[in-house]
């Protein structure tokens, strides 16, 4: 009992600590979100601050001094209100964001997962064929994708799947069918989102690869691995019944921690993809100085990572039992 009180002190400590950076920093970017939806709509004339005044009553801007706007920003937050947004304006920020998250979710998810499966697998084969020409192709090729930038390989596959070849669309999340469950649809919105989910695919189980890999290797070197070959047990026994089940246990941990990697890699693909999630939503409200949009997506993107590695940090002593008495 006394591990999960803990990791559940660890959890509101540190989404109070992001709850508080998430307020500061989009204040430290340059700029007035008010002057800049003025000149927007003024062009590049003289600036009226009456007129600047008005947008700020207009957008609810807080004008009082950064700690009662924290403390407003504060009781907004604990009462579901995010605040509306300045790009989307009179739209609350939480409708936007209700329409965005669901595309971001379903591409950072079923990558993530099969990621997972896929990196898993791969590491723990290479590891148990160490040392062979399939193990070395897998380290240096997974060490040298792994060392390139997600939107440059996305540029290509761009290049190559949509312009060139013509197999894929370009950009969006869906055509001109009619959104709905119908298989039309479906097949529309699948064949919109192949690209960015392959972008994020090449580099995604890299991490997991070398994880199960390296862990395994160790694994196969404990002396219950040699005395269970000793005694005659088949290899896929060993293989699987033992090494890869107490090596996938670090691979767990990871899976949650590379979740922020991958949803942080994901606002550049969406962005080249041009695709309607939160990546897409994020370059907009920075571009427009878009403080409550600008919170509230980053403040989704910590609370589903935090989320995720608190729940790990749940499951992980039921997993391995060994976690728990050590903890303890």
């Amino acid at each position: 009992m006394t591990y999960y009180v803990r990791k559940t002190g660890y959890f509101l400590l540190t989404l109070w600590a992001a709850v508080t950076l998430n307020f500061i920093i989009p204040r430290l970017q340059p700029g007035d979100p008010a002057e800049i939806m003025v000149r927007q709509l003024n062009g590049q004339g003289e600036i009226d601050p009456a007129q600047v005044a008005a947008v700020k009553t207009m957008l609810g801007y807080s004008t009082d001094n950064v700690f009662v706007a924290y403390i407003d920003y504060l009781r907004q937050l604990a009462s579901g209100d995010l605040g509306t947004s300045f790009t989307y304006f009179p739209y609350p920020v939480a409708e936007v964001i209700g329409q965005a998250l669901p595309w971001t979710l379903v591409l950072v998810g079923l990558t993530q997962l099969l990621s997972f499966v896929l990196g898993t697998l791969l590491g723990a084969f290479a590891a148990w064929r160490r040392n062979s020409r399939f193990d070395a192709t897998i380290s240096v090729g997974s060490t040298f994708v792994g060392n390139l930038q997600s939107v440059w390989i996305g540029l290509i596959i761009l290049f190559v799947f949509a312009y060139t070849l013509g197999w894929f669309p370009a950009s969006g999340g869906y055509g001109y069918t009619t959104p709905g469950l119908t298989p039309l649809h479906i097949a529309d919105v699948v064949s919109h989102g192949f690209l960015p989910a392959l972008t994020l695919m090449v580099t995604a189980p890299i991490g997991f690869i070398l994880s199960m890999r390296n862990t395994m290797v160790q694994v196969l070197g404990e002396d219950y691995i040699r005395l269970g070959a000793a005694a005659g047990l088949r290899q896929r026994t060993l293989a699987l019944g033992y090494a890869a089940r107490n090596a996938l246990l670090p691979v767990v941990t990871g899976f949650a921690l590379s979740l922020g990697v991958l949803m942080g890699g994901s606002i550049l693909i969406e962005t080249v993809f041009d695709y309607p999630g939160m990546g897409r939503l994020m370059g907009e409200a920075t571009s427009n100085r878009d403080f409550p949009l600008m919170q509230a997506i980053l403040l989704a993107t910590i609370v589903i990572v935090l989320t995720a590695n608190f729940i790990v940090d749940l499951l992980y002593p039921l997993i391995d039992p060994r976690a728990r008495r050590a903890k303890a």
